[in-house]
């Protein structure tokens, strides 16, 4: 008579595992996607920099009023807002922006264009990794404005000399950040691309850039940081009328002039353009890359 046996219990540890897994499961499941409130994103990301912004010019007020300074130092911040409102009712304030921004979104995309090939070459192949993973490393923390004279005695004083500095600081940073990324890709993602035939340039564009993206996004911010650097260097030490007028030889001109609300308005402005990219197009671009993965919640960081 065959006697019915019952099936061996589980080891604890497995349970365990088991459990968690299955609880792990659940808790996706459970995730719901909400929008964040109007008031909410007001609260925690409008206020806070404003806040900020008006402590500085009330700290800017107060030295001014100590005369901790010559006045044509350290100007009173209505001397600045009347320089900014004197480029506006001229009707050259957007043309001064736009001339720098144009140029330094079509740098970055030109470094884009590069650095992301040069990016997967550089983490697929190990010798190009020997012989240019160092250059790159070594170009990124060179400076940028080094490259000015140089760019200056090859080129000119023309847009070109603008491109050259910018791709020569941007390149290096889009490459190394596509390079950081995939070196942390699973090798797992990397096997099941090749069982599902996801080879070579398919393999890049279906399996590594995806995945890569989280450090990809970090070489791209950090690349737009030296673009905006770079072209902003490049404009201080090769001014010309032919160039156009741009932050960058709008605020070497207000130094000539000795006019020090200029300057500082040029300062400003150009700190402003920098923050306006980044918060307009790289951090939304990073939250939707957290937030698919799970990384992030629905609201943001």
């Amino acid at each position: 008579m065959a006697s019915t046996e019952a099936p061996a219990p589980r080891p604890p540890a497995e349970s365990q595992d088991l459990a968690g897994l299955e609880a792990g499961l659940d808790a996706l499941d459970s995730v719901q996607v909400k929008r964040t409130p109007f008031t909410q994103v007001l609260l925690h990301k409008v206020l806070p920099p404003v806040l900020a912004v008006l402590l500085v010019v009330a700290v800017w007020k107060v030295l001014v009023l100590a005369g901790v300074t010559d006045d044509y130092k350290l100007p009173d911040p209505s001397a600045v807002w009347d320089s900014l409102t004197g480029l506006w009712l001229q009707g050259t304030l957007l043309d001064i922006i736009w001339t720098s921004v144009s140029r330094g979104l079509l740098g970055f995309l030109a470094a884009l264009a590069i650095g992301t090939p040069l990016g997967l070459l550089v983490a697929q192949v190990r010798f190009v990794r020997a012989a240019l993973g160092p250059i790159l490393s070594g170009l990124q923390s060179l400076p940028s404005v080094a490259w000015v004279p140089a760019a200056v005695i090859w080129l000119g004083i023309t847009d070109s000399a603008m491109y050259a500095v910018i791709l020569l600081g941007a390149v290096p940073s889009i490459a190394n950040g596509l390079v950081s990324g995939i070196d942390h890709v699973p090798p797992l993602y990397l096997r099941a691309g090749r069982t599902m035939g996801a080879t070579g340039a398919r393999g890049a564009w279906h399996i590594l850039l995806p995945a890569a993206l989280p450090g990809y996004i970090a070489g791209l911010k950090q690349g737009w940081a030296f673009s905006w650097r770079s072209l902003m260097a490049a404009e201080l030490i090769a001014s010309s009328p032919d160039l156009g007028l741009g932050l960058g030889q709008f605020l070497e001109n207000a130094r000539t002039d000795s006019d020090m609300p200029g300057v500082l308005l040029g300062i400003i402005l150009i700190l402003f353009v920098g923050i306006a990219i980044d918060l307009i197009v790289f951090s939304p671009l990073e939250r939707r890359v957290l937030r698919v993965r799970g990384l992030a919640a629905a609201g943001g960081r």
